[in-house]
């Protein structure tokens, strides 16, 4: 009876400490059920999650804000079975709206698919006792990694009472710069070890998944694009970071000068990275991608807005709706000016604040091909050059206004083959001594803010000439969709950046603007953006004007 006693109770021992928590031999749970918010500083960043993992099943599932993106990784089983990643989320283009699309990517020998854990394994850890966290008497524990010049240190607290995590923090400090080139937090809540629904890891059986289009990809790890908490909780994605930055470095032809500003270029590169990514898996209505910007700094992107703005009457006549609208002619649903050839190739304004004499040329070529029928280029650097007298600036910001002014008392402006190559720094005028191009007569102001009449003025007048908020780093790294930022301010002071209208239109229920910027090709969708409509976001109709050309 006794050597029964003894066996009945490391029977029951050995149960308990199954069942208790549930705890692997990494100190993880097998099975728990946690919600979170990743916060990124660096980038501005919030991002919500839900995960469900079961060790035993082999499964783990994310969903990130509040399910727009789901990811799912499925254990490796054998030399044959590498597991797999899934990702779900919907996918919108020129045919479809919010199809709901799997995409795959397999493991393989180099990188067997595992679950993936929300919360990190406190065995890699040193207990460094108890400590509050807000309030909450937590056991703290950290981890340190010393890699050259990078200290990066990780710490992780646990509710002494209740054991449920509460906060996961990373400080990544490089002495090289004198500043920390990284930093994340994850706040925990909700947390259970129930049993787990199976169906929740299931892919449905009319889905097929597919393979990840590559073009998204070009400067994400697949693992880290498949499953993004890797990157958090398992360290994952340096080396492809590097990697990714030699390639966007080579691209677009960029040299640092020394180790200390490639470091800096690198960790602008890094958050500019995670901003991106994290904003696709928000299911907005509109992707974004890096491009030549990714290693620039907020102050450097300053420059490029260079739209000042002046209070009072700006000298323009008034918007003759009425004599637009008393024809029986219907406006259009959707106009694209580029199709009639009234809008010319889309330029870059380079490391100069002169995106208002982009505007205004553009504004001036396209009303004279609606009036004269062949298309002309006119130069910007005569307006950075020579229209100091009308209080504008060159490289350091301007107004269409002040430009239209300029123009009217210099009896036109110049054609850009005559005046000379945009320069994308200020320079001695001599437009003198060029050929004019075009010359305008006056100039309107289309009604404030009055979105129904500046779609009438695009329609009748052609390309408009437009003021927008573009202080945002949505809006630095958009590439297609109808782009919509809820920050975006609409008043006078709000608009920033001046850029061309050149149609409007609607995209899978969304209303548009088609606006041309003056940042390159590279830029957005082949240089253009399309401007939600909505509630005059970003301010597109608060400040629009047109030409009156000779």
């Amino acid at each position: 009876m006794y050597k029964l006693y003894i066996s009945i109770t490391i029977l029951l021992l050995v149960i308990v400490s199954i069942h208790a928590k549930s705890v692997l031999r990494n100190g993880l749970p097998s099975r728990y059920h946690v919600s979170g918010v990743i916060q990124l500083p660096y980038a501005e960043i919030s991002e919500p999650f839900e995960s469900w993992i079961d060790v035993q099943a082999g499964f783990s599932r994310i969903d990130y804000y509040g399910g727009a993106a789901k990811t799912i990784q499925r254990k490796g089983q054998n030399n044959q079975d590498f597991g797999a990643n899934y990702k779900i989320v919907p996918i919108s283009d020129e045919v479809t709206l919010n199809k709901i699309t799997c995409f795959q990517s397999n493991g393989s020998k180099e990188q067997l698919m595992d679950v993936q854990h929300t919360i990190p394994d406190i065995n890699s850890f040193e207990d460094l006792g108890q400590a509050e966290w807000r309030g909450i008497k937590c056991q703290m524990y950290q981890s340190i990694d010393q890699e050259g010049d990078k200290k990066s240190t990780y710490t992780y607290y646990i509710n002494a009472e209740t054991k449920h995590p509460v906060h996961y923090e990373m400080f990544g400090y490089d002495t090289l710069i004198g500043s920390h080139f990284d930093k994340y937090t994850i706040d925990y809540y909700n947390y259970d070890e129930n049993p787990i629904d199976s169906s929740l890891y299931h892919i449905t059986d009319e889905m097929t998944c597919i393979e990840f289009p590559d073009s998204d990809s070009e400067h994400t790890s697949p693992r880290v694009l498949f499953n993004p908490m890797s990157e958090y909780m398992n360290r994952h994605g340096e080396d492809y970071l590097q990697t990714s930055f030699d390639e966007f470095k080579n691209k677009h032809g960029y040299k640092y000068k020394d180790e200390h500003e490639h470091r800096h270029r690198l960790k602008t590169f890094r958050h500019n990275n995670r901003y991106v990514n994290t904003h696709n898996r928000a299911g907005l209505s509109y992707k974004m991608k890096l491009n030549k910007f990714a290693d620039r700094t907020d102050d450097e992107l300053r420059v490029l807005r260079g739209r000042r703005h002046s209070k009072g009457y700006n000298g323009g006549l008034p918007f003759p709706i009425e004599e637009l609208t008393q024809s029986n002619q219907a406006i259009p649903d959707s106009i694209d000016w580029r199709l009639m050839g009234a809008v010319t190739p889309v330029k870059d304004q380079g490391i100069c604040g002169s995106c208002w004499t982009f505007g205004t040329t553009g504004v001036i070529e396209g009303a004279y091909f609606v009036k004269h029928g062949s298309s002309i280029r006119l130069s910007e650097q005569d307006l950075v050059d020579c229209s100091w007298g009308f209080g504008n600036n060159g490289c350091d910001g301007g107004e269409d206004y002040r430009a239209y002014q300029y123009i009217m008392k210099h009896d036109g402006i110049a054609f850009e083959d005559s005046y000379g190559p945009y320069l994308q720094e200020d320079s001695f005028c001599h437009h003198d001594t060029a050929i004019k191009g075009a010359k305008i007569l006056g100039y309107v102001n289309v009604t404030e803010s009055d979105e129904e009449a500046l779609k009438i003025a695009i329609a009748k007048k052609g390309p408009v000439s437009v003021g927008i908020d573009a202080a945002h780093k949505s809006f630095v790294f958009y590439a297609s969709g109808v782009y919509y930022e809820p920050d975006c301010g609409s008043k006078l002071e709000n608009l920033d950046h001046a850029v061309l209208a050149v149609g409007y239109g609607t995209l899978n229920g969304k209303d548009y603007w088609l606006v041309k910027n003056s940042w390159s090709t590279y830029w957005g969708n082949d240089g253009y953006v399309l401007m939600s409509r909505k509630n005059n976001n970003c301010g597109v109709a608060t400040a629009a004007t047109y030409v009156i050309v000779a």
